[in-house]
């Protein structure tokens, strides 16, 4: 059987920007260790396979698709940036005419739709609780060395620990610390750890004011060292931050940025998104 792959950057209106993801498009059913085997050749942070739910369905027509998620390592239960990659790949390529499409996921229905030159999508919201730091200094020390952690929760529902930096730290301390997420495998010693999200607060005045927060993310455990941008740390970031400064905002403002060592030689690369309500994200 023959599946159409296509390869789309998410989060980005410039070529070999943002964060690539492979989109299969599946005819027929799949044979399940296939999945996986193709994930690992495209080596890319995501695959994402589209299938029809029901025979009668059509890619050019329908409106709902099952819709999975493989890392070059394994099944991830959520992913931000291959969804918009495969609702792209139906509108703009299969023309579907739908306004809306609705993905059934691991984690329940996700609903994408087009807004003139975008494509929004809608994630849940995932609720994080304070982690005592004992359980995973290691990690923490691996992740950060000597810098100063003021705020430490982890996600049960998404298996993330968010890791805030301290606020007396400017953008480009989070920017250029080097990261070795590779030794976070061994420091982890809980078992619950499947992603690591170093934070620090955005500054209100300065020549990088209008940016709530910035971010980077690791999940080495997936076989992805550190992710371009990624949705699915973002609904663990917009419920922590929408609370974080005293009151629940409706709108936020982040910067996620990343070193990319693997896309034309080592660059660092940044991407602003806004998050409202719920999380949205936009593909352009």
């Amino acid at each position: 059987m023959q599946v159409p792959i296509f390869t789309v950057d998410a989060f980005t209106n410039r070529p070999f920007c943002g964060n690539p993801a492979a989109v299969c498009l599946l005819e027929n059913d799949l044979d399940e260790d296939l999945h996986q085997r193709i994930a690992t050749e495209m080596n890319l942070s995501e695959t994402a396979f589209i299938r029809k739910l029901h025979p009668t369905d059509d890619f050019t027509k329908s409106s709902r698709f099952g819709l999975r998620w493989f890392t070059p390592a394994n099944e991830v239960p959520l992913c931000g940036h291959a969804t918009l990659a495969s609702a792209a790949v139906l509108f703009h390529i299969k023309k579907n005419p739908n306004s809306v499409l609705t993905f059934v996921t691991l984690s329940g229905e996700l609903k994408t739709r087009q807004e003139k030159d975008h494509i929004v999508l809608d994630l849940p919201l995932y609720s994080t609780y304070p982690q005592e730091l004992q359980e995973v200094e290691e990690l923490i020390k691996a992740a950060t060395g000597d810098m100063i952690v003021q705020d430490l929760r982890y996600s049960p529902d998404t298996k993330k620990l968010l890791v805030r930096l301290s606020d007396a730290y400017e953008r480009s301390v989070l920017e250029e610390l080097q990261v070795g997420a590779q030794r976070f495998l061994s420091a982890e010693k809980t078992g619950k750890v499947k992603g690591l999200i170093l934070t620090l607060k955005g500054k209100p005045n300065g020549k990088d004011k209008g940016h709530d927060f910035y971010s980077r993310y690791f999940a080495p455990w997936y076989g992805v060292l550190e992710d371009p941008v990624t949705g699915s740390a973002h609904a663990v970031l917009s419920s922590y931050w929408s609370v974080a400064d005293w009151e629940r905002k409706k709108c936020l403002i982040c910067n996620n940025f990343h070193e990319d060592v693997g896309r034309g030689g080592k660059r660092r690369e940044e991407t602003v998104f806004g998050i409202v309500s719920r999380w949205t994200g936009c593909l352009s």
